[in-house]
This record gives structure tokens, sequence and C-alpha cells, in this order.
């Protein structure tokens, strides 16, 4: 590993850090975290896929932007040679509705340095979200299992 403060060295170091980035105020912060990312991060989600720590900053700062309350819970992570997997519970509150928990699971992998290099996070974002809707959630459920079940 380069000779560099700011590189991922075990489990316990990256969930550490992975925990500060959502506080008790409910606005997340990664400027702790930011500096474990390669220039060039690929991030890819169900929604989005940047390549660059520019992109990813950007990224972060909409999420950030647009969420009135944003909390995260890891629920288990392990780590085997440089690859880092994530199990996560995020509850996000978006203008002023419903809470929704949003159940998650992240890939990342390390460079040869220690720098987080790509990030895949997987999550159902409708199910989950629509799972908190009154009446509403039964039918998405029974058109899900209908159609792809």
């Amino acid at each position: 590993m380069e000779n560099d403060e700011f590189v991922i060295i075990d489990i316990a170091q990256f969930t550490a850090l992975w925990s500060r980035t959502y506080n008790r105020e409910g606005k997340p912060d990664w400027s702790h975290i930011i500096p474990y990312y390669d220039e060039s991060i690929h991030f890819r989600d169900c929604i989005q896929e940047v390549q660059g720590i520019e992109e990813f900053k950007a990224l972060t700062a909409r999420l950030a932007k647009r969420s009135n309350e944003l909390s995260m819970a890891i629920k288990n992570a392990v780590m085997q040679g440089r690859l880092i997997y994530m199990e996560w519970e995020m509850t996000i509150l978006y203008r002023n509705t419903r809470s929704s928990i949003i159940y998650g699971a992240s890939r990342i992998q390390l460079n040869e340095a220690g720098k987080i290099i790509d990030q895949r996070d997987y999550y159902d974002l409708w199910g989950d979200i629509f799972d908190n809707i009154p009446s509403f959630n039964r039918r998405y459920r029974s058109f899900m299992k209908k159609v792809f079940g």
C-alpha cells in the first residue's frame, strides 16, 4: 500500500468511517470519507452510474440536498482481501413525507493502494418505498408477484 494516511486497512476501520457518514442530525456528510476514494472511482446503483471523484462528490451532494433526513445502519460487513461486502438499512425522509427504510447491500473494491476504486450498491428503491404507502403496498407486491414471481 502506498504511503498515504487515507487507506482502508481493515473492516473495523471501514465500518467506523462509514458509520460517521450518516450523523444524528439527519444530513449525511461524506467529507471525512471522500479522501479514501480513488480519483477514478466508479460508482453504480439502481439509479445512476458515475465515473471519477468529482462526479461522485456531486452525487453525494445531490443526495444530501434532497434528503430531509437520512440515516444508515450497517447490519453486516465483511472484508476479504481488497473486497468489502456490506449489508445496510437506510432510513430516508423525502420532503416531509413518511420515513422509508431501504434495505440494501454494497460491494466495494479497493485498489492496490487501499483506496475505494469501485462501489456497486444494490437495493429495491421503489419496492421499499411503496411498502410504506398504505393500501398501495399490497397492490404493488401483488403486481410484482403476478408479473415477476
